[in-house]
């Protein structure tokens, strides 16, 4: 039996910031990256295992982002059996906090398990976040990746500030495109028609991920 409000985390605790040391030590230098996407792996454990297993069969991953939604219900087991999975992965990973991360104290679990749900990175000289001070750019950053969980105009996402958003994260050095999961299937669009595509993981029980 598990409660919803266990704060009793077991196992391994702030896990992005030690993988994005890796990221950007092992990427150091490099003018091109590749990454995998993945995302809403809630209670699909099997999928998640198998996720895993097709990006350890390759060896042209720098590193892997989940978008969220690693629980259904926010609770500590959920987060503890996605993060096992993860921690299989031959690549280092990062996780984003997703919208069903945040019922009950799951929020709190996340934050304990992989650290501060607003973050950035630099993997070669490709700066990506979810969000961060323009003055924390590093000089070597050229391009930039925008990732989240929810889009522009989801029913999750403020559109009261979507302009602004938008606006925002143009002024980031040439914003290549950003990613995201939320919507449970593939999708390419371009909210703001400025040329700036966005890309959305699968759930994975529809057994696929973005490269």
């Amino acid at each position: 039996e598990y409660h919803p409000y266990d704060l009793n985390i077991e196992g391994e605790t702030n896990i992005n910031e030690r993988n994005i040391q890796s990221i950007e030590a092992s990427t150091a230098g490099k003018q091109s990256i590749s990454f995998a996407l993945i995302s809403d792996t809630q209670r699909w454990y099997d999928e998640t295992e198998d996720a895993v297993n097709a990006i350890n069969g390759r060896n042209d991953i720098d590193f892997v982002i989940h978008c969220g939604d690693l629980s259904d219900f926010g609770m500590k087991m959920e987060f503890e059996e996605q993060r096992d999975r993860l921690n299989r992965l031959n690549v280092p990973y990062v996780c984003l906090l997703g919208n069903h991360d945040c019922l009950a104290t799951g929020k709190e679990v996340f934050n304990t398990i992989f650290g501060n749900e607003n973050f950035s990175f630099t993997a070669g000289d490709t700066h990506l976040f979810l969000e961060d001070d323009l003055k924390h750019v590093p000089p070597q950053a050229k391009k930039t990746v925008v990732a989240m969980h929810a889009p522009p105009y989801s029913e999750q996402f403020n559109n009261n500030i979507a302009k602004v958003f938008q606006y925002y994260i143009t002024q980031f050095p040439s914003l290549q495109f950003c990613v995201y999961g939320h919507v449970h299937s593939f999708n390419e669009n371009e909210f703001f028609d400025d040329g700036i595509m966005y890309y959305s993981a699968p759930s994975i029980n529809k057994r696929s991920y973005i490269y």
